[in-house]
């Protein structure tokens, strides 16, 4: 296992240090937009998003910071590419941490100004690097684009600003390439002890991000390394936040919340159990205060037996189920009746 890296504050939120690993997602909206921003914003907070980053790509982007920071309950972070001044202002307008290329921001003096503005505002920088955008010299050093070339690339970094006299820094190195990217990790985690923000890049379309992400992050995790994620998605952000919650609850990084389990369905079938199942996940999404296994099954033949590790289940047969607790069978219902009766059992849980 990593020791523990870093403590880094991010607004009201602490990451390193052993402290929980916390999520991070990525606003799609035009950041301007304060009225948009702030409504995508807010639910993905309602989803368990702690940490969210948006674009500060123009001025009025940088500006809109302010009213966005007013209307919302966790950290921004402003990200900025090349232009040192809109790195500035956004801090000016109350952005909790900045993420910027130091190599690509404007040369010593500019990113002088900005590490002087991140100090007297109290504010991280995060480091990224993405293994698409890997300098030219680091690419034919390593013959390609390598683990090896991505630490490099990060760590030169890293020392141009402590060379000015900045340590509050959280670091990214991302790559597409899941296991570049887990050997990339494993590299830097040997070399720094600042706080890493880990995520599989343009991981793709939710099946194919969610596969590449939990697979990525699982490897990472699970040694120890990383201290705040992003499961990086092409849709809706909010199913960024719903898939990092899952990969840190299978890997026992975090605790509280109902964990679903169903059956795959086979041809003794006889209910919508596909349609019952996606009920039963948005259901248990407003029960985050449970820490309990609620089993969807789809016939009453193994059913019950299946749903006897859970502490509750139903079961579908044909035109009814079962509703199970504990293992045992509790009553037989309609078909119709099981998404309602599971829900009573969990607004009245206290076992």
């Amino acid at each position: 296992m990593r020791e523990q890296t870093k403590v880094i504050h991010i607004g009201d939120k602490v990451i390193g240090g052993g402290n929980p690993i916390l999520i991070q997602s990525m606003t799609n909206t035009r950041t301007e937009d304060a009225e948009a921003t702030i409504e995508q914003i807010l639910k993905l907070e309602k989803a368990g998003c702690d940490i969210i980053r948006a674009t500060a790509n123009n001025e009025a982007a940088a500006k809109a910071f302010s009213e966005i920071k007013k209307n919302i309950h966790i950290p921004i972070v402003a990200d900025i590419h090349f232009d040192y001044k809109l790195a500035i202002m956004a801090m000016e307008y109350g952005a909790d941490k900045i993420r910027i290329n130091p190599g690509n921001i404007g040369g010593t003096d500019k990113l002088k100004a900005v590490v002087e503005a991140a100090k007297a505002y109290k504010v991280p920088i995060r480091v990224g690097v993405n293994s698409g955008s890997l300098e030219k010299n680091l690419v034919s050093k390593y013959h390609g684009v390598t683990a090896e070339g991505i630490v490099e690339s990060a760590l030169d970094k890293v020392h141009i600003l402590e060379e000015l006299g900045f340590e509050d820094i959280v670091i990214s190195i991302k790559s597409s390439d899941v296991l570049m990217c887990v050997k990339a990790h494993e590299f830097i985690a040997q070399k720094t002890n600042y706080p890493l923000h880990v995520g599989i890049t343009e991981a793709g379309t939710i099946m194919r991000g969610n596969i590449k992400s939990a697979i990525g992050l699982g490897l990472i995790l699970h040694q120890g390394i990383g201290d705040t994620i992003r499961v990086s998605l092409t849709g809706d952000p909010v199913n960024e936040i719903i898939s990092a919650k899952l990969i840190l609850k299978t890997l026992g990084l975090r605790k509280g919340g109902i964990e679903v389990v169903s059956c795959p369905t086979c041809g003794r079938t006889s209910i919508d159990l596909i349609g019952l199942a996606n009920e039963v996940e948005n259901l248990v999404a407003d029960y985050e205060d449970l820490n309990i296994k609620v089993a969807v099954m789809g016939c009453v033949v193994n059913g019950p037996g299946e749903a006897k590790e859970a502490d509750l289940g139903i079961a579908g047969g044909n035109g009814e189920g079962l509703l199970i607790k504990k293992g045992e069978i509790i009553k037989k219902v309609p078909e119709e009746q099981l998404l309602a009766v599971l829900e009573e059992e969990l607004k009245n849980w206290n076992a």
